[in-house]
């Protein structure tokens, strides 16, 4: 099954400057897990890159994510807009 979220990251910005890209990806694997129903989550390279482009202080306030999920395994990419 194939769907595209926005997902936002503004709980991300509560974090401490150093750790709010860390966070992020946290943010997005719990977001995907939890709406996919998906035991795994995996991120593409082109969603970690988007989400590291500004240094890992300064993510993006939302992210619009494709997810791919098939048998228990939810891969999220980046859309291409």
């Amino acid at each position: 099954m194939e769907r595209i979220y926005t997902i936002p990251l503004r709980e991300v910005f509560d974090a401490p400057r150093p750790r709010r890209a860390n966070k992020a990806v946290r943010l997005i694997r719990a977001y995907v897990a939890k709406h996919t129903k998906a035991e795994v989550v995996k991120i593409d390279a082109s969603l970690n890159e988007a989400v590291w482009e500004h240094s890992r202080e300064k993510p993006p306030r939302k992210v619009k994510v494709k997810v791919v999920t098939e048998e228990g395994v939810a891969v999220a990419s980046l859309v291409e807009e």
